[in-house]
């Protein structure tokens, strides 16, 4: 006699395959999904039943009879719930309300300022508070999902190390949700990116591929024959505090020579503000108003779009370095795709060009036939997307 808790599973199974069907060729009608995954009608009707009356699935009219009576098409309702997603960076926590299609219904964005431990995850639970202030309550939210820089213990939603924030063993999902009284999921921010472009974005068709995210540190997130490989303790993927100078500078973990203090927003930010006191000529200083507290990434992206000579110049620097690094994960990895992402990056062909150009210049031929470098292809809000993209997927089995 079969088990209780084997029969569970295997409705719980048959609910999320028929919800993934109905997500990708809906409207399809109930006989279309059993006849597609080779399941009883029983099973299928009970599946829907369950998926209707939580408001994820509605009927939507009638298809074409094929001698009997026309039959009830189906459809995903993504809008009948919400999630909330938030992104933890070095410099600013974004916050924002989706649908169950990752579609971004209202985002906030707050400056961390200078907190630091205890003082960030008080200022998050601020935030929050903040946000869910205008809901009557969160009964029709699927849950909370956190992504942050750092190694995440993400089965047990635990921060193990953020350097840039001095965070250790932060037991977040724990605070949050004893707070919220909402599910809620903790992840590593690359790792969420690249769920996102894998499951939502243009990159579905890859299964080994490479994120890299460019902002106010450096990560990366490996795709490995489908799966993301996260490494014995979940660090996988620490880019940026792979070594390229034993003489360089300190970096923010501790050691010494960190490819991220050669390749992130803040060694950008340092090199332009070194040039422009020695003299060097650049727009930069009149895009930002005459105010070097208010040279941005967007600022320098811009210098960029005009030619900007010193903007070009840090760039041609940055991209050299950052290649460097790439192509010991391309000889290690081989992958087909590596995907450029975070403030940096962010509609910056000028930066895939120079990147394509050193990778293919300094790895093996071989690693480099049909390897794509791209941008990624959520945009900016692919930070809060790909929170999204771990809740959908844990919750629905939204398919890799």
């Amino acid at each position: 006699m079969r088990r209780t808790g084997d029969l569970k599973l295997i409705q719980e199974l048959n609910r999320s395959i028929v919800l993934d069907t109905i997500r990708h060729y809906g409207p399809i009608s109930r006989s279309e999904i059993a006849k597609r995954h080779k399941l009883s009608p029983t099973t299928v009707t009970s599946a829907v039943s369950e998926l209707i009356r939580d408001s994820l699935v509605s009927e939507v009219g009638t298809g074409t009879s094929n001698g009997g009576r026309k039959p009830i098409l189906l459809q995903f309702s993504p809008d009948s719930r919400f999630l909330i997603g938030i992104s933890i960076s070095g410099s600013k926590i974004t916050i924002a309300e989706m649908n169950l299609e990752a579609k971004v219904r209202k985002k906030e964005v707050f400056t961390i300022k200078r907190y630091q431990g205890d003082q960030v995850i008080a200022y998050l639970l601020q935030i929050m508070e903040q946000f869910v202030l205008p809901y009557e309550s969160l009964d029709n939210c699927v849950g909370i999902s956190i992504v942050t820089q750092g190694i995440v213990d993400s089965d047990n939603g635990v921060i193990r190390y953020n350097p840039k924030l001095k965070l250790k063993d932060i037991p977040v999902k724990e605070i949050v949700e004893s707070r919220f009284h909402s599910k809620t999921w903790l992840d590593n921010d690359t790792n969420a990116y690249l769920l996102a472009e894998k499951s939502i974005g243009d990159f579905s068709h890859y299964q080994n591929m490479i994120y890299v995210t460019i902002g106010d540190g450096l990560g990366s997130s490996i795709l490995v024959n489908g799966s993301i490989y996260r490494g014995f303790a979940g660090g996988a993927g620490e880019f940026g505090h792979t070594t390229i100078d034993r003489t360089g500078v300190r970096c923010d973990c501790g050691n010494i020579g960190c490819l991220e203090n050669y390749v992130s927003w803040p060694a950008i930010y340092a090199k332009l503000l070194s040039a422009l006191a020695k003299g060097k000529q650049s727009c930069i200083f009149e895009l930002a108003g005459h105010d070097v507290n208010h040279i941005s990434s967007a600022v320098f992206r811009q210098a960029l779009s005009q030619n900007d000579p010193l903007a070009e110049s840090i760039l041609e620097e940055t991209a050299s370095y950052l290649a460097s690094g790439l192509v010991n994960l391309v000889h290690l990895f081989n992958p087909e795709a590596i995907i450029l992402g975070g403030e940096i990056a962010f509609e910056n062909e000028l930066l895939v060009s120079k990147v394509t150009e050193y990778v293919h210049e300094y790895a093996h031929g071989i690693f480099t036939e049909g390897l794509a470098i791209r941008l990624n292809s959520l945009g900016e809000d692919v930070e809060v997307v790909g929170a999204a993209a771990v809740v959908l997927q844990d919750t629905f089995q939204f398919s890799l």
